[in-house]
């Protein structure tokens, strides 16, 4: 019996699929493209992202595929100008082990999440491609092209912006968007330029820019799009993009070769203005599209995901009631907005650099990009507490303290899985650390060096008690222990 069906094998689609997977969930993921994807599309995974990934057991394969420094070498009128580079000087600090993006392209985060959800022995259904669908108190009939039917109790639309599932549930998507594409993109060869650096040209003719890829020989363009006698743009083409890069870079010894990836992107600026109907939920790019500025596309969907993922996967392993699913709205779509707000204006700043030298894409960089400050203090899952640098709802961050064998441990190791954990500062908590439900880690904190109490602005024995997505829930007094279990049996 499949428990949730999942329409689209994204990255969205994909982390929640192993989110669940992980919980003994029953899942089957459905996309309706006949192969998977090859272009690279989206190419940065956040800090966020990473710690995400990383706690289902991925971080070693990603540090491993993909690349955390990239300078940004840019050029204005064909002529170099300067070269930066974001992340210079991040290093691995106590509240979280990654402190810079990773530049990775989408189809490779994607075939590591595939791999990953084949270790719970559950493949993508390729050429599968849901029409319809019906829904009631029990549950969800998804009727499928070629007319077979999957019942389940849950479907989860990843379908990307223009979701058939959104469009059946009739759920408006509320924004706006260009008709005309802003940028061409594609995958490319290139000999001739150092694979060292993103290659940025601005100037009065537009943008015209090439990142390699680790690991690899293919580059991602993006650029203005080459117009035709009546000022429309032209589509994209091997042939096009070598024009481009004569008109913006002046060079002749540029060789471009073997384009794989073909595509347009527009302006498009849009949100659902529900994420949940019933038994059917929303994620990633067909509940929010906005502006590429920032890098957020990839990385907010993962994050839908990831806190999807533990609300439905507790709601089904009666650990909590449905009411539980109504938080994930509440608490993931003031984040697409905030995200709209943001790539928005950084987009704007981009536009309005093309014409001054020295201006790369880093304009868009507005606001926190790395999804580490991003919480849910509003979420009527956030305890009232008191006020300090940490509160419910925000992120809990990394933390080294002494392990029980009298090692450095951190937080984070104790934190991956599906479980709460409570962590107690201080050994006037042990006795708010026993005889805990079965879904609750207790953790009690021997911390010398203070690290864990500065980190958490703890000065006194506390109790933290954080959710699965690694989010605090609350914290209270060491002596709170009825709070702690008063907080667990009201998701019940």
């Amino acid at each position: 019996m499949t428990t949730v069906v999942i329409v689209g094998a994204g990255p969205t689609g994909l982390t929640l699929a192993c989110g669940l997977a992980r919980q003994g969930v029953a899942v089957r993921v459905v996309e309706k493209a006949a192969a998977f994807h090859t272009g690279s599309r989206g190419k940065t995974l956040n800090p966020r992202s990473l710690e995400v990934l990383a706690d289902l057991g991925l971080g070693e394969r990603l540090a491993a595929a993909g690349r955390t420094h990239l300078p940004f070498r840019k050029y204005f009128g064909g002529e170099f100008v300067n070269e930066t580079e974001p992340f210079a000087g991040a290093r691995r600090s106590t509240a979280t082990p990654y402190p810079a993006s990773l530049w990775l392209p989408q189809r490779r985060v994607e075939r590591l999440l595939r791999e990953k959800l084949a270790e719970y022995g559950v493949t993508v259904e390729l050429a599968t491609e849901l029409v319809d669908f019906t829904q009631d108190d029990e549950g969800v009939e998804v009727h499928l092209a070629d007319g077979g039917r999957i019942s389940a109790e849950y479907l989860v639309a990843c379908d990307g912006g223009r979701s058939t599932v959104r469009k059946l549930l009739g759920i408006p998507f509320v924004g706006e968007g260009d008709p005309e594409p802003l940028m061409v993109c594609g995958d490319v060869e290139v000999e001739g330029l150092d694979r060292g650096a993103w290659h940025q040209w601005f100037g009065p003719q537009g943008v015209f820019m090439l990142c390699p890829f680790e690991g690899t020989r293919r580059w991602q363009l993006q650029a203005s799009p080459e117009t035709d006698a009546d000022g429309r743009a032209v589509a994209p083409s091997l042939e096009s993009f070598r024009r481009l890069a004569a008109l913006h870079t002046g060079r002749t010894d540029l060789a471009l070769t073997n384009a794989t990836w073909l595509s347009t992107w527009r302006v498009n600026v849009r949100i659902a203005e529900e994420y949940r109907r019933g038994r059917v939920l929303l994620a990633g790019d067909c509940a929010h599209v906005h502006p590429t500025a920032g890098g957020l596309g990839m990385n907010t969907g993962i994050q839908d995901a990831w806190n999807l993922a533990w609300k439905l996967g507790h709601v089904l392993r009666g650990l909590a009631a449905p009411a539980l699913l109504d938080t994930y709205q509440e608490e993931r779509r003031p984040v697409a907005a905030w995200t709209l707000d943001v790539t928005t204006a950084g987009m704007t700043n981009v536009m309005a650099g093309i014409g001054t030298p020295g201006v790369g894409v880093e304009a868009g960089r507005v606001g926190d990009l790395t999804g580490l400050s991003l919480g849910y203090r509003w979420s009527r899952l956030a305890a009232p507490g008191p006020d300090g640098p940490l509160r419910a709802g925000d992120r809990a961050p990394d933390a080294v303290f002494t392990g029980p064998d009298g090692r450095p441990a951190r937080l984070f190791e104790h934190f991956a899985g599906d479980h709460y954990t409570l962590l107690g500062f201080g050994p006037g908590t042990r006795p708010a650390l026993a005889g805990l439900p079965a879904h609750v880690r207790p953790v009690l904190l021997d911390d010398p060096s203070g690290d864990a109490h500065r980190t958490y602005g703890i000065a006194t024995d506390t109790l933290a008690l954080v959710r699965p997505d690694n989010h605090l829930a609350l914290l209270a007094p060491a002596t709170a222990r009825q709070e702690v279990l008063d907080h667990l049996a009201a998701l019940r």
